[in-house]
């Protein structure tokens, strides 16, 4: 009987060894593929970076081709007006490690097509009063801005009531299209640097695919786990019980 019980618990752990390698190699791989993909963005984003910037005419033209994530990543070059009057701030958004706004105007073309959304920079956050609204110079008339297209601004969790007033924690861009009575282009531009009218905003935006090297650390860490659960499978359930007899 303790021969078979042995025999039993033998290959229960077996089974259980078998499974946590195989569970830990598969979630190693999968850090490898999700660095794969994020090189593979990376060099589109660079691919894409080194074109042309693209106007207004470009943006029209992609939006009613229903292609406009085609132009993701690309600069772009735009003469307009901006919208004060609608200009949100998006809560809870981190750079440089501090909480802030991300504020978010838009601009609108000489002529009449749709808008677009301008992620013009970020702001620090009052931490003695976080619904205090820091001073923005609102520059009036025609404006350059020269940016990158991006996606629109990314979604957070949000409570209900959280989309209203000019602190927002999301945009949905049907809703506040409605709101300014706007039409939107289904993108938005993350403005670049610009030193010497920043204007009191920072715009060190995160580069998409930058931070390939951490998956391979994931990667290497899941990998070491399965080793390690090998070796502490082979030495007590092999070696160990050969030493003895």
């Amino acid at each position: 009987m303790s021969r078979q019980r042995t025999r039993r618990g033998f290959w229960w752990i077996t089974l259980a060894a078998v499974g946590a390698i195989a569970v830990t190699s598969a979630l190693g791989f999968w850090q490898l593929g999700r660095a794969d993909d994020k090189r593979a963005l990376w060099a589109q984003r660079e691919q894409r970076q080194a074109q042309p910037p693209v106007g207004w005419a470009e943006l029209q033209l992609a939006a009613a081709e229903g292609g406009l994530a085609g132009l993701h990543d690309r600069p772009v070059a735009l003469r307009g007006r901006w919208m004060h009057e609608a200009t949100v701030f998006l809560d809870n958004r981190t750079m440089g490690g501090r909480v802030g706004f991300v504020v978010v105007t838009p601009l609108l073309p000489l002529d009449d097509g749709a808008a677009l959304l301008v992620q013009r920079g970020w702001v620090p956050r009052r931490m003695d009063d976080r619904t205090a609204l820091p001073p923005l110079e609102q520059a009036d008339g025609e404006v350059e801005v020269l940016g990158r297209l991006a996606p629109p601004p990314s979604r957070y969790y949000e409570f209900a009531g959280a989309n209203e007033g000019a602190i927002r924690q999301n945009i949905d861009l049907d809703a506040y299209a409605a709101e300014w009575s706007l039409r939107l282009l289904p993108a938005s531009v993350q403005q670049f640097p610009a030193p010497e009218a920043d204007e009191g905003l920072w715009r060190d935006w995160p580069e998409v695919g930058g931070d390939v090297h951490k998956h391979y650390g994931y990667a290497f860490q899941w990998f070491g786990l399965s080793f390690l659960i090998l070796f502490l499978y082979v030495w007590f359930q092999i070696i160990v019980p050969w030493r003895r007899r």
